[in-house]
């Protein structure tokens, strides 16, 4: 690990500094080990930073570090990779929400910037229609590649990573735990294939107890890290509809399972779907459709086929990554482009600049750039 990753890993241990005025201050300093050594004067001029937060931040540093020691030899020994939010491997859809985690711990071996990620969430205490339908639906996604993100919990969280597991489909698991406690116990022996087929990922230390508060936080990293959160069976008051509802604040999509009106299980889903917060699914095709997954593979297959061979002789490594993002695209806002192809935004314009060049790319307003076909 390197010497910034102390910085980034102690950010986490400074009081008052939340999730948003971390980045803030990052961006501000030019890196975590800068926001350290920023005397208080200059710290107070970054906004959202007032008096109490630029001397908590000298005064608790070098506590700060030694804690953040502490946790990246546990990280070495546990095999739990840190992801602060600059990291390339920081999955991309949360990075782009304000309360997102500034660090993730995560054990696994996925790509949390999976090309489509899909939340299933639902009841600890699902009916049989429920867990049938989650397993049909994980089932029917098998062909599209996708990785399901759950919590871990009782009922359809278990359900849909049991089934994932099953179809051979890449799973993460969201908890309100540290990295080393798996909660429920019971479900040990999911989280160890897991491992090997997806992960776990908290954005709490080692040692942290699975506390109710922590479960709500929870929430938004499931509904943030995907592109769509479908919700099978919950009851009118639960946590599943929080989840629902931290998805809709993002814009993302939200798609509910309507269920028998006599269960007290299908009261949730169905007010989600009266109250024109979500999307019916009635079969995985609503949600093939909604996500335009099935126009996105046909439009790629003819691209691919329209677009001769690349030689990657002809481009630089950066090139390729754009032109791989808008093979799969055809257009694409320069900002996504920059997180989508992993292209540092400093270099992005000189790697589009020369594709023009080359006659592979062209430029449309609004900072737009497509492929030429």
């Amino acid at each position: 690990m390197s010497h910034e990753a102390q910085f980034e890993v102690a950010l986490s241990f400074l009081p008052y500094v939340g999730d948003q005025l971390t980045k803030v201050l990052v961006s501000y300093c030019g890196s975590a080990k800068a926001v350290f050594d920023t005397p208080v004067p200059k710290l107070m001029k970054v906004p959202g930073v007032g008096e109490r937060v630029a001397k908590s931040i000298r005064d608790n540093g070098r506590q700060a570090l030694l804690e953040a020691d502490e946790v990246l030899k546990k990280a070495s020994d546990k095999q739990v990779k840190l992801l602060f939010y600059t990291s390339p491997h920081y999955p991309n859809r949360l990075k782009q929400l304000p309360d997102a985690p500034p660090l993730l711990y995560f054990r696994g071996n996925s790509d949390l910037n999976h090309r489509r990620i899909i939340s299933i969430v639902g009841t600890r205490k699902p009916t049989s229609y429920g867990q049938g339908i989650t397993e049909r639906i994980v089932e029917d996604l098998k062909p599209y590649n996708v990785m399901i993100v759950s919590g871990l919990a009782y009922g359809i969280d278990i359900a849909a990573h049991r089934a994932a597991l099953q179809a051979g489909l890449p799973t993460i698991g969201v908890m309100a735990s540290g990295p080393d406690t798996i909660y429920p116990g019971v479900h040990k022996k999911y989280a160890e294939k897991m491992l090997e087929q997806g992960g776990v990922i908290t954005e709490n230390t080692f040692g942290t107890k699975p506390d109710a508060p922590r479960f709500p936080a929870r929430n938004r990293i499931i509904a943030g890290m995907s592109d769509c959160t479908i919700v099978i069976e919950a009851a009118f008051k639960s946590g599943t509809l929080i989840t629902a509802d931290i998805a809709h604040s993002y814009d993302k999509e939200v798609m509910a399972v309507p269920g028998n009106i006599n269960s007290p299980m299908s009261e949730g889903t169905n007010w989600l779907i009266k109250s024109h917060k979500a999307a019916v699914l009635t079969s995985t095709q609503d949600l093939i459709e909604l996500l335009n997954w099935d126009v996105e593979d046909k439009l790629a297959s003819k691209r691919a086929a329209a677009i001769p061979a690349l030689d990657p002789a002809d481009f630089t490594a950066e090139e390729m990554q754009v032109l791989q993002v808008l093979i799969q695209s055809g257009e694409e806002q320069m900002d996504n482009l920059g997180w989508k192809s992993q292209v540092p935004i400093s270099q992005l314009a000189s790697v589009l600049l020369s594709l023009e060049f080359k006659g592979m790319v062209k430029a449309m307003p609004g900072k737009r750039f497509a492929l030429i076909r």
